[in-house]
């Protein structure tokens, strides 16, 4: 145990299932086995200069070399390839323009209607020139930061490339924020221009997100946004204010399809996106061009494992960092085939993720837990009526995953014999961190794995010592890689602060941490137990709530769980469970006794929850995570503060409050 109890995460779940690689899978693989994985994690250790180095002279274009490596003199802001002088646009467009992939498709987008676009390396080009060419039309300069409020539709993915292009920092501000969320964003970044759409499709219903950024702006609340460019998707009438608001398609018809793209520095701003904190000021975190083009690029690679004729899909949104990193970027610079879907699945259309599977015979499918665990409540009934043969591996990403969700996931919809690479990293990671790789990492559902290579994770205590095996504690990174955020913007002290003094072992040592409990197996393995403001003090035990969670979902009974803690006069902290069931099952008195008796069973009986709360929904955000701030409120009977605009279903709120 560590000599520091308070630091202590009790964890003692037990999973001992294990899927080793298939020797078709690894055969093919870029990385074909743990001794391949090894060596490169070996070489990063031993001289990380030359490992990082030598990828990032391989694998990205360069209009002129970089004379460093890193320079980490001022810890802990990292300066990353100085001297170098690149493009992100030009890596994801222009090289595959010049190396056989011109006629490739890039883009596959579908919107929720079911009306559909496709767009080659040499379309995507061209339509991201005369965005960037509209955009200095307007005004916009190298170093100018411009906000979008977009639908999930092609010109959101143009707009962002063709920001890069230009050399002015995006700022993606996701559709489901309010006026107010989305002013306070504006203001903070200092936006010249705002992007945005008259609306968008979602759910069978049309959001209005032009009239959202015309709140945003009244009273002149934002002085530097100077234009606003509007696309037409919805097709309904919009205020259009003379002078400022522009339509996209207007102003496109009139520019040049040749924009060179901007000679860039390795550490100038590439975007800046803001996490949507619940309360305090939302925190904008700064990426730059060079380190996080390199590690969106090489993770893509190296996790999903991916080949010329796949086609990939990842479900996020664009305003996140995961359609970042995920359905743009890495994909892109990649050359690979990117889906992007405007919709999701809805009561008329539950099978619309699988639909889009067969009809674009999607090879890798990238997902949220709690998709999956919503797919598990209304059975296989609906997958089981699509045709997904074409699928090779899948993965999950936004929180961890439960062992039974995992292996529902593999085997319905993996059919069995997908990998799953379950990826642990952050908004302020730029990239996947820890992660299974498909063709050399035995996986076990719930684990994330291994680090990737270049990555030193450890787990440690409040004083940040390393802790035993199986201890759990807070997980840290030790070292510098090159898709780390470089600061918060506007708040350098803010930064250094959250991220790099939260745990220091001492003055000298600088080691990231970003608000998650881990435990460590004895294999090495990391479990991710959630944030640590959800663990739970029960009589002196820290409990994480992932495992609990896991435990109840593991009873055939549950669907989908949620645990929070409440103040207790006695413990200290009380377990308050919320709970879906599956289909068919019906709440009683007796079935809520038989969980709690399951969890003690699974855990032992310090994680007994004290209450279980059956519903028909949790309270999520459009982007799919459980907003457990909620909860908290509602298990401790206080009244629901702080900004709730992200809630997918308000109704869901009003239920669980009655």
């Amino acid at each position: 145990m560590s000599s520091d109890p308070s630091s202590t995460i009790e964890s003692v779940l037990q999973e001992s299932r294990i899927f080793t690689p298939a020797k078709e899978v690894a055969d093919k693989a870029r990385i074909r086995s743990l001794a391949e994985y090894q060596e490169m994690v070996d070489a990063a250790m031993s001289d990380p200069d030359r490992f990082w180095g030598d990828a990032a002279r391989k694998e990205l274009h360069w209009f002129e070399p970089f004379q460093s490596v890193l320079d980490w003199t001022n810890p802990p802001f990292a300066k990353w390839f100085e001297g170098g002088k690149t493009n992100l646009s030009f890596n994801c467009l222009d090289r595959h323009l010049e190396n056989g992939r011109a006629d490739k498709e890039a883009l596959i987008w579908e919107g929720e209607p079911g009306d559909v676009k496709r767009f080659t390396y040499r379309q995507l080009h061209e339509q991201v020139c005369l965005a960037a060419n509209a955009l200095k039309s307007l005004g916009i300069r190298k170093g100018d930061m411009v906000a979008l409020y977009m639908p999930m539709v092609p010109e959101a993915a143009i707009a962002m490339l063709a920001c890069a292009r230009i050399g002015a920092p995006h700022s993606v501000v996701f559709g489901g924020f309010s006026a107010e969320a989305l002013r306070d964003r504006l203001i903070d970044g200092e936006a010249k221009a705002v992007i945005t759409a008259d609306g968008g499709f979602r759910k069978d219903k049309t959001v209005p997100l032009k009239n959202a950024v015309d709140k945003a702006l009244e009273n002149d609340a934002c002085p530097t946004v100077t234009s606003v460019l509007v696309v037409r998707r919805i097709k309904e009438p919009v205020a259009m204010k003379t002078g400022r608001d522009h339509w996209w398609h207007e102003l496109i018809s009139e520019q040049s399809k040749d924009c060179p793209a901007e000679v860039m520095n390795s550490e100038d701003r590439l975007f800046v996106l803001y996490t949507s904190g619940s309360t305090g000021k939302p925190k904008g975190v700064v990426h730059t061009t060079a380190g996080y083009n390199l590690w969106a690029h090489l993770t893509f690679k190296w996790i999903f494992d991916i080949r010329e004729e796949d086609i990939y899909w990842c479900t996020a949104d664009v305003g996140w960092i995961t359609g970042h990193s995920y359905i743009v970027y890495g994909p892109l610079s990649n050359g690979a085939t990117t889906v992007m879907y405007e919709g999701a699945p809805r009561a008329s259309n539950p099978g619309a993720f699988w639909e889009l599977i067969q009809k674009h015979k999607i090879s890798i499918f990238y997902t949220a837990p709690t998709a999956i665990r919503a797919f598990m409540k209304m059975g296989r009934t609906v997958p089981d009526q699509h045709d997904m043969s074409s699928l090779r591996l899948l993965g999950t990403v936004g929180e961890p995953i439960n062992p039974e969700a995992w292996m529902w996931y593999r085997d319905v919809i993996g059919g069995g014999s997908c990998p799953v690479v379950d990826t642990w990293w952050q908004t302020e990671t730029g990239g996947v961190m820890i992660s299974p790789l498909p063709g050399a990492t035995p996986t076990k559902p719930g684990s994330a794995t291994l680090p990737l290579p270049g990555i030193e994770a450890d787990v440690v205590d409040t004083k940040g010592r390393s802790v035993d095996p199986d201890e759990g504690g807070y997980l840290v990174i030790r070292r510098p890689w090159p898709g780390m955020m470089r600061t918060i913007h506007g708040n350098p002290k803010r930064f250094r602060e959250s991220y790099w003094e939260y745990l220091r072992p001492s003055s000298k040592e600088h080691i990231y941490f970003a608000g998650d409990g881990a435990r460590r197996d004895k294999e090495g393995y990391f479990w991710v137990m959630g944030r640590v403001d959800d663990v739970i003090n029960v009589s002196g035990h820290r409990l994480g709530t992932m495992e609990i969670e896991s435990a109840l979902v593991s009873h055939p009974a549950v669907s989908e769980a949620a645990v929070v803690g409440r103040k207790d006069e006695l413990k200290g902290e009380g377990i308050v469970a919320f709970v879906t069931l599956e289909i068919g099952r019906a709440q009683t008195d007796d079935l809520v006794h038989e969980l709690i008796s399951h969890v003690g069973t699974e855990i032992g009986a310090i994680a007994r929850p004290d209450e279980i709360r059956i519903s028909e929904a949790l309270p999520k955000t459009r982007s799919g995570k459980i907003m457990r701030r909620i909860l908290r409120a509602l298990a401790s009977g206080d009244e629901v503060s702080g900004d709730t605009s992200t809630l997918e279903d308000r109704s869901v709120l009003d239920k669980l409050r009655s």
